[in-house]
C-alpha cells in the first residue's frame, strides 16, 4: 500500500470518529434538553399550584384537618432535626471508615471483599434499611419511634456513601504527596491529618452532598420505623434555662418530616390539600438547595485554603 493511500485511509478514519463524536454530543445534548425540560415542567406545575400557598402562616402552623388552616411547621422542623442527627452519624463515621479502608488497611482479599460490599450496600432499596433500623432501633436498643431511630436509620442508608466518597476522593490524591510527607519525617496520621485530609476535602464534600440530598427526600425507611403523618406538636427544646442548658429530650420525641406530610396530604380528595402539597414540595426543595449551598460553601472554603 503506496504511502498517499495509507494517508487517505487515516483521514478516512479520523473523519468518522469526529462523525460519531459529533453524533454522541448531539444525541448527549438532546438528553439533557430532554431531563432538563423535564425538571423545568414539574418545578412550574409545583410553582403554578403551591407557590401562592406558602406564607407565614403556612409555615408556622401545625397540621389541620381544614385545609386553609393547615401548615408545615412541625414537619420542617422534624426534618432538620433528622438531618442533623443523621449528619452528625454518618459524616464522622464515614470519614473514619474511608480513611480507615484506604490508608490503613490490608490490601488483602478482606479487603477486596469489604470494598464490593460497600458498592453494594450504596444502592440497596431504602426500604431495607427501614426493616433494619425497626428490627435493630425500635425493638432491640428501644429507641422507641423518635428522631434518634429516625437520624440513625437515614444514617446508615447514607454511610455507604460517604465512605465511597472519601475513599475515590484520598485515592485521587497524587502518590508524590505522601512521598513527599514520609520523607520529611511525618507519621501516616499526620500525612493524612495535613496533606491528604485538606486536599481531598472537595471531594468528600461533594459525596457528603450527595448523601444528604438523598436522605432529606426520604419516605420509605422512616414510614417502616413509625414517621407519624399528623403531629401537632414540637419536640422538646434542645436548649433550657436551668443547669446544664442542654437536653437532649427531643431525640427521645415522635416526629415527622416534609416528605411523609406531603404523602399525607397528597392522599387526600380534596384540590386543597393537594395544593398544600404542592407548597410543601417547594418547601422542600428549597430546604435541599440550602443545606446545599451551605455545603458548597464549605467545600469552596476548604479548596480555597489549600494549595498545591
Amino acid at each position: 500500500m503506496s504511502a498517499d493511500s495509507k494517508t487517505d485511509r487515516i483521514q478516512r478514519i479520523i473523519a468518522r470518529r469526529r462523525r460519531h463524536d459529533r453524533i454522541f454530543s448531539m444525541i448527549g445534548l438532546l438528553l439533557l434538553l430532554m431531563c432538563l425540560g423535564t425538571l423545568v415542567a414539574l418545578l412550574a406545575d409545583l410553582a403554578i399550584d403551591g407557590l401562592a400557598r406558602i406564607n407565614k402562616q403556612f409555615l408556622t402552623s401545625f397540621p389541620s384537618r381544614f385545609p386553609a388552616r393547615a401548615g408545615i411547621l412541625s414537619a420542617w422542623v422534624g426534618t432538620l432535626l433528622v438531618i442533623l442527627v443523621t449528619a452528625c452519624t454518618a459524616i464522622p463515621l464515614g470519614l473514619a471508615a474511608g480513611i480507615y479502608l484506604e490508608e490503613y488497611s490490608a490490601r488483602n482479599r478482606v479487603a477486596r471483599i469489604l470494598e464490593i460490599n460497600l458498592h453494594n450496600l450504596a444502592g440497596v432499596p431504602s426500604i431495607i434499611y427501614g426493616l433494619l433500623a425497626l428490627g435493630l432501633f425500635v425493638y432491640v436498643f428501644q429507641f422507641g419511634r423518635s428522631i434518634l431511630t429516625a437520624g440513625l436509620t437515614l444514617g446508615i442508608l447514607i454511610l455507604p456513601i460517604v465512605i465511597v466518597a472519601t475513599r475515590e476522593s484520598l485515592r485521587a490524591i497524587p502518590l508524590a504527596i505522601r512521598e513527599a510527607s514520609y520523607a520529611l519525617g511525618a507519621t501516616k496520621w499526620q500525612t493524612v491529618r495535613h496533606h491528604l485530609l485538606p486536599y481531598s476535602m472537595g471531594g468528600i464534600f461533594t459525596g457528603i452532598i450527595i448523601a444528604i440530598s438523598r436522605a432529606i427526600g426520604e419516605t420509605a425507611p422512616l414510614v417502616t420505623i413509625g414517621a407519624l403523618t399528623f403531629i401537632a406538636f414540637l419536640p422538646p427544646s434542645p436548649v433550657q434555662p436551668q443547669p446544664p442548658f442542654v437536653s437532649l429530650e427531643w431525640l427521645k420525641s415522635d416526629f415527622t418530616v416534609l416528605p411523609i406530610q406531603m404523602f399525607n396530604w397528597v392522599s387526600r380528595p380534596q384540590r386543597e390539600f393537594h395544593i398544600n402539597a404542592a407548597a410543601t414540595g417547594l418547601v422542600l426543595i428549597a430546604v435541599t438547595l440550602l443545606l446545599n449551598t451551605a455545603a458548597v460553601a464549605l467545600r469552596y472554603r476548604a479548596r480555597k485554603r489549600v494549595r498545591w
